[in-house]
């Protein structure tokens, strides 16, 4: 299962990556689990300095963006 973390202190940017990323795992068919991180030590540790950012199983694929929805679904691992 897919952990997926939306690191940010609940923008527009940050709830429009949620629900993108959210829509994305629901069409490769994704086993996740998603996460708001919105404490900004958290987000700091993790690296991120521009919200939103978009972390898979702890790892930080992205910041500062909402990518394209075919670049979601490819860092989300859609190519399996």
């Amino acid at each position: 299962m897919k952990k997926i973390q939306i690191l940010g202190m609940g923008c527009a940017k940050c709830a429009k990556l949620y629900a993108a990323a959210e829509a994305a795992a629901k069409e490769l068919g994704l086993e996740y689990e998603m996460e708001k991180i919105d404490d900004i030590g958290r987000i700091a540790e993790m690296g991120v300095m521009m919200t939103p950012g978009l972390a898979v199983d702890g790892k930080v694929l992205l910041s500062g963006r909402v990518p394209a929805a075919e670049e979601l679904k490819k860092l989300l691992g859609g190519g399996k």
